[in-house]
Formats: structure tokens, C-alpha cells, sequence
């Protein structure tokens, strides 16, 4: 595999640099979604001390200051940025490479601006439909009146990634007014809904090439055993509560049909326009849904998503048979000066 050059920070070509890992300070009483951060940067330091860098780790919250004081102290040549929130709140998620660009310090994954506009999904959900990218009809949460009383929906929180809000009492009908009403209670305005594809569905880890993103394997989330009018959807508990039914049911493959190879080809396709489009730098998931007749809706793009070891990137990963080391080494030469 060719590796990018844009950092030229190679552990191995290089005499030993320094790379700071960045994550968001964890609350006083973390969920497991948000501890998942640290198996994320136990990952990444230590495929970077395999790849010869000398690794630190430091904490950001809100308190902007602190955070460039410590990452000064450092010495770091290049961060990886893992912050997946800023004081718990996803809609900040942006400051952490805002922070490093106006530093002038070498960071990996996606930019600030690339940030903001994929974790507003409204906002993420305008830029697909300007630009003819097929995505479920949606409607904010001040438009909801608008919802047709025979169509289903999933509601969704306007800003958090990992299933964060979403769980079976997400899907309703448009004419379950109540729900809605529920809705506004749980989330204020910070939610929107969209219509809901029945069917299958994907997602699609990218990360960058020297030539362009490389797109891994597709991967077709499974819904076993579930009875009839349970949502298949991904919700918190499929994703994070291990003694759940979901999380027992819930399953990925890579394994496929030949049936299958033209539809796989098209989401592989689209992935990598959702990388160009929305300017992704090192690596992105790209989650979807496949209706009845086949036709994929691009959900959401997922800039820096989850790369712990039990995560669908790494899994995609291992599935293309890669080395991790290749892939962290591709991150960090795609990382934003």
C-alpha cells in the first residue's frame, strides 16, 4: 500500500517524533460510551510505539486555555486527535481541531469546518440534498408538523454519534403527535426526524490513500431474532449494553452474495464522493440504508469515528487484511497542517 506524504512524520523514515494523543476529558461518571474513548487511544499509542514515535497522552474539556498549555508542554510534533466531545457535549466536538489549526500544529483526521458540518446532521442532511445525494426525507424538529400520518420516522438527536438518544421509542408514525411532543421534552430543539428505511443496512469505513480514500470492505449489520415490530435499528443498547438482546442480536458481516456485488459496489462509490464532498481527512465511516428495491440513502457521515478494537473500522480493517500499523501510518501523513 502506497502512504500518503502530506505530514512526513513516518516513525520509521524519521528520527523518533513525538505525537501527542488528544482525548476529551471523561465525566465524573463516565457511560460506556464515552469510556470507549480510552480503548481507542490504548489502541493508537500502541501501534504508534510498534511504528517507533514516542507517545503522551493529554485530556481537553472546556477550558481552551489549559488544553493549548498542555499540548504546548508536550512537544508534540503532530496530535491524534481523538476528541469525541468537548465538557460531554457532542456540538463542540469541532473545537478540538479548531483549536489545534489555530495552533499551527499538525493534527489528524477531519478539520474543524468538515467537523461542524457532519456532526450537525441537519446541516449534514442539507448539504447532501444540495448537492443530489440521496438521503431519507427529513424535517427538523420545528418543521415536524409537516410529518405525514402514514409514514414512519425514526427521531434522532441533532448532534450525537454512537446511537446516543436512539432506541426503540425513536420510531413512530406520523400521526403519533404524542411522540413528537416527547421528543421536544427529551431534546429541545437539538433533535430531527427522518423517514425510516425499511430494509438493510450498511456502513462503509474509509481512510486516506496517497492517491485518493481508500474504501474497506463493506459491512451489513444483521438483525437476528428479532420479533415482529421491534425495530431493526442500531440503538444504544445494540451498541453498548452487553447484557441486552440487542447486543446479543445485533451482529456484522462481511460476507456477501454475489447477488450483492453490484449494490456493494455503488455504496463503496458513494463513500468515496461522501469523503470528497465533505472534504474528510483520515479516516470516516459512512452509515446507510438499503430500501426494498435496493436503492441506498446515505444516513450520515462519521468524521473520526470510533477505531477501538471491537469497532466496524477496525474490524474493516482487518477484513481487507491490513496491518493496523498501515493504517494509523496513513492517518497521521493525511494529517491537516
Amino acid at each position: 500500500m502506497k502512504l500518503s506524504a502530506h505530514c512526513e512524520l513516518s516513525g520509521k523514515n524519521n528520527s523518533m517524533k513525538n505525537i501527542l494523543i488528544l482525548i476529551n476529558q471523561l465525566s465524573e461518571t463516565p457511560t460506556a460510551d464515552e469510556q470507549d474513548v480510552l480503548d481507542q487511544a490504548q489502541l493508537v499509542e500502541d501501534t504508534l510505539i510498534g511504528l517507533g514515535y514516542k507517545t503522551s497522552r493529554a485530556f481537553m474539556g472546556l477550558d481552551l486555555a489549559k488544553a493549548r498549555q498542555d499540548i504546548l508542554a508536550s512537544g508534540a510534533d503532530v496530535i491524534f486527535n481523538l476528541v469525541e466531545s468537548v465538557d460531554n457535549k457532542a456540538e463542540w466536538i469541532h473545537l478540538a481541531p479548531a483549536l489545534l489549526h489555530g495552533m499551527r500544529i499538525p493534527f489528524t483526521g477531519s478539520g474543524a469546518e468538515a467537523m461542524i458540518l457532519t456532526s450537525n446532521k441537519a446541516m449534514s442532511k442539507k448539504f447532501m440534498d444540495a448537492h443530489g445525494m440521496a438521503t431519507p426525507k427529513w424535517f427538523s424538529s420545528k418543521d415536524c408538523s409537516q410529518v405525514k400520518p402514514e409514514v414512519k420516522y425514526i427521531a434522532k438527536p441533532l448532534y450525537e454519534d454512537a446511537s446516543v438518544g436512539i432506541d426503540d421509542q425513536s420510531i413512530f408514525f406520523g400521526h403519533e403527535t404524542m411522540k413528537l411532543e416527547y421528543f421536544r421534552q427529551r431534546f429541545g430543539h437539538n433533535f430531527f426526524v427522518e423517514e425510516f428505511i425499511e430494509g438493510r443496512e450498511f456502513n462503509i469505513s474509509v481512510f486516506s490513500g496517497a492517491d485518493g480514500p481508500i474504501v474497506l470492505p463493506p459491512a451489513e449489520i444483521i438483525f437476528s431474532n428479532f420479533p415482529e415490530g421491534k425495530p431493526k435499528i442500531v440503538g444504544y443498547q445494540a451498541k453498548w449494553d452487553e447484557s441486552s438482546f440487542e447486543y446479543e442480536n445485533t451482529n456484522r458481516t462481511f460476507n456477501f452474495p454475489d447477488s450483492d456485488h453490484t449494490l456493494l459496489e455503488k455504496l463503496r462509490s458513494i463513500s468515496a464522493q461522501c469523503w470528497k464532498l465533505f472534504d474528510l481527512r483520515g479516516y470516516a465511516r459512512v452509515d446507510f440504508r438499503v430500501d426494498k428495491n435496493g436503492k441506498p440513502y446515505v444516513l450520515e457521515m462519521n468524521a473520526n469515528p470510533c477505531i477501538s478494537p471491537d469497532s466496524g473500522f477496525y474490524a474493516a480493517t482487518q477484513k481487507a487484511g491490513l496491518q493496523f500499523s498501515e493504517v494509523i501510518e496513513n492517518i497521521i501523513n493525511d494529517c491537516v497542517l
